[in-house]
């Protein structure tokens, strides 16, 4: 039984050697057409590019040097990744979920005689550890943007650009401006850590099945010249001010909920000097936002619960309060809302706020 598996998918592989070596001969547009000889998942974001054009746009763009480690994420068929192998790049990594995509990939990297440059890792590219890179290069299945980014730009990883085929909307608040409608907690945090440049639109025409939206093609490009901050605590400041975006900050701070939660987190027993966001907190920097319900009282919420927490008084809790709207109002932010705030007006209040001793994580 095994043996016949095996000699299935040998045939199997031998069939997509032959297809892609036919189709690498052609510079007409239908050499990059998908011939369907496997279905393709659309839940799972498996939407292959076609167009030769834009497919070398997305090359061009990479400007891959001599010598560069190129991570490609959701290969597919191959139709990008056979740019990137033919280019002055050393390697490729090609991480990809789909057993049926890694035969697929690796079959076309053999005809093109360029299989010594590729590895393909088969696994989930959020869970998956990625090996060393300088550039990376992906058409990203629109379902683990906000995870992959994340995880490129707040894990370990130490790359110089990485050039990506995101859902146009979500391209759009990624590059927004503070004051941008787009502008969110997802560009804040972003900006924080990289540089972002729109380079070009792609038709959904261009994909093979076509998806509900066109595409953006952006670039992201990690600073070297990071501020000063302490990440963990920006990140867990920005799901603050950004949770209820619509809100000014002075509205935002001044809610009974929202005080007694920062008074409980800014007088833990021992706060950690080295806290590092955790994984399940790196995974969700880039959400998208929720303006979430929250009382506006300055009472008692629904609960009944009192504004005392253990082990301090109504006068604790006060005070605290009354921190908070004195550096709002020394910054004179209290009549404004977050998305029209530059990441350095928002890091100087959090500097602010941590010198009086409110803290966010």
């Amino acid at each position: 039984m095994n043996r016949a598996v095996s000699n299935l998918r040998a045939r199997h592989v031998a069939r997509l050697g032959s297809f892609c070596a036919s189709s690498s001969s052609s510079s007409s547009p239908a050499s990059e057409a998908w011939d369907g000889r496997f279905r393709l998942h659309k839940p799972r974001g498996q939407h292959l590019l076609t167009n030769p054009r834009v497919l070398d746009a997305i090359a061009r763009h990479a400007a891959l040097r001599p010598g560069d480690a190129v991570l490609e994420v959701g290969p597919g068929t191959g139709n990008l990744t056979a740019r990137l192998l033919a280019s002055p790049a050393a390697r490729v990594s090609a991480v990809e979920i789909d057993p049926r995509m890694v035969d697929a990939v690796t079959a076309r990297a053999s005809a093109l005689n360029l299989a010594h440059k590729l590895t393909v890792i088969l696994g989930d590219a959020v869970e998956t550890d990625f090996p060393e890179f300088d550039v990376c290069v992906a058409n990203i299945p629109y379902g683990i943007s906000s995870p992959l980014i994340a995880k490129l730009l707040f894990g370990t990883y130490r790359f110089r650009t990485a050039t990506l085929l995101l859902q146009k909307e979500f391209a759009r608040r990624l590059v927004a401006k503070p004051g941008d409608s787009e502008y969110n907690r997802l560009a804040a945090n972003v900006h924080m850590v990289a540089e972002t440049r729109l380079l070009m639109d792609v038709s959904k025409r261009d994909f093979v099945p076509m998806p509900r939206v066109d595409s953006s093609l952006v670039e992201i490009r990690p600073r070297v010249d990071m501020p000063e901050a302490d990440l963990a605590e920006w990140l867990a400041f920005t799901r603050e001010c950004f949770g209820q975006k619509n809100k000014t900050l002075g509205a935002i701070f001044k809610q009974k909920r929202k005080i007694l939660e920062l008074f409980k987190r800014s007088h833990r027993t021992k706060r950690c000097a080295d806290d590092a966001p955790g994984r399940g907190v790196i995974l969700g920097v880039l959400d998208d936002d929720n303006d979430e319900a929250c009382s506006d009282d300055d009472g008692n919420d629904d609960n009944g619960r009192s504004d005392v927490v253990a082990g301090f008084n109504k006068e604790d809790v006060g005070a605290f309060k009354e921190r908070i709207a004195n550096a709002l109002e020394s910054t004179e932010l209290a009549g404004k809302r977050p998305s029209q705030l530059s990441n350095d007006e928002l890091l100087r209040l959090l500097r602010l706020l941590n010198e009086r001793g409110v803290w966010f994580q």
